[in-house]
């Protein structure tokens, strides 16, 4: 069996979930950390609430991307070891 199809697309998965982690870490180091509560800063505030919004969605589908990716080299090493067992 060939498996360069089911490895490229496992090492893509893997690439584009580094690719979100490192999105994220590029965003973050722009956040403002200070939490601003008074009114003469509302437009901080929205800011952060709209950062906050953003960083969230990312670390939802970066934790899909993740659990995908690891599902998907445990379903390649499972595929690998029965066929390889499978010659005997």
């Amino acid at each position: 069996m060939n498996w360069t199809f089911f490895v490229a697309a496992w090492i893509c998965l893997g690439v584009a979930t580094l690719g979100l982690a490192l999105y994220r870490k590029f965003l973050t180091m722009r956040e403002d950390d200070y939490i601003h509560i008074e009114q003469w800063r509302a437009p901080e505030v929205e800011q952060q609430q709209a950062m906050a919004r953003k960083i969230h969605s990312i670390d939802k589908y970066g934790e899909t991307l993740t659990i995908l990716t690891l599902l998907g080299g445990l379903a390649l090493a499972i595929a690998w070891i029965y066929a390889a067992v499978s010659k005997f």
